[in-house]
């Protein structure tokens, strides 16, 4: 019970962080030079979503060369993308999710190290709590049906404990299609859509994929349960394709720990 209390204070305090941090100036990881861009979260460049689930987007998280970096290191090693089964938390292959990806070791080389750390200072999370960056790549007509980033199995809560927040960096325009959708989002039905919207967007909160664009969202409430109004889905590209790349952050340290192929 009391490693419980423990964990809500812990998550509490990192939301008030984050959200006094959104709207004030810009700020570094401690010890590094205001100038060093490589190390700085731009708050002016961070647009609040949604409450619950709690959703931020920040334009420009990434630069060109850098998600043309992750894609070039993803080509020729990606799998088809899987899903945890929910009694027994192994990986298996579902229609709901037709994408494939590719894991990368943490820290795998400069330009990932980069963006990890980038990452910890916008959110306030710690680094060592984050999988492995996962890149995505989604073909005409693929997609990934709603479905939480938590987890329901006890298998892949063990080590890092469960998904708590989700940072999901686009790492290419996508003419037509391939939205994050959050259906059950508060907002969902205050969001205005025009016809540059597919169909599958229309209903929930829409997120349209742009080049070094990054969304986060948490998956668990500050209490530490998790929010039911986080599922989310990809949708279908209907023109071009969608490369994606995306780093979940645990409960607590995932250092010495191996991302299975499940990408929840």
């Amino acid at each position: 019970m009391a490693s419980l209390f423990l964990r809500i204070d812990f998550l509490t305090l990192l939301f008030f962080l984050f959200f006094m941090c959104s709207h004030s100036l810009r700020f570094g990881v401690s010890g590094r030079k205001a100038e060093d861009n490589h190390f700085i979260s731009d708050p002016s460049r961070v647009t609040q979503l949604s409450w619950s689930p709690r959703a931020f987007l920040y334009k420009g998280f990434l630069s060109e060369k850098e998600c043309d970096h992750l894609i070039s290191l993803a080509k020729g090693k990606l799998e088809r993308s899987m899903v945890a089964d929910r009694r027994s938390g192994n990986a298996i292959l579902n229609d709901a999710r037709t994408s494939s990806g590719y894991f990368f070791r943490k820290r795998q080389d400069a330009v990932i190290r980069r963006i990890e750390l980038r990452i910890a200072t916008w959110t306030f999370l710690p680094e060592e709590n984050g999988e492995g960056i996962h890149v995505l790549h989604y073909e005409r007509g693929q997609k990934y049906e709603t479905h939480p980033d938590y987890f329901v199995d006890k298998f892949n809560q063990e080590n890092g404990g469960n998904r708590m927040a989700t940072v999901l960096m686009y790492l290419s325009n996508v003419r037509k299609g391939g939205e994050t959708v959050f259906p059950y989002a508060e907002a969902a039905n205050t969001q205005p859509k025009d016809e540059t919207y597919s169909e599958c967007a229309r209903n929930g909160f829409a997120v349209k994929p742009k080049k070094g664009d990054a969304l986060l969202f948490f998956s668990y409430h500050i209490n530490a349960t998790a929010n039911p109004r986080s599922v989310h889905r990809s949708c279908p590209v209907i023109e071009g394709e969608k490369w994606a790349a995306t780093r979940w952050i645990r409960l607590r340290s995932f250092e010495n720990q191996r991302s299975n192929k499940i990408q929840q």
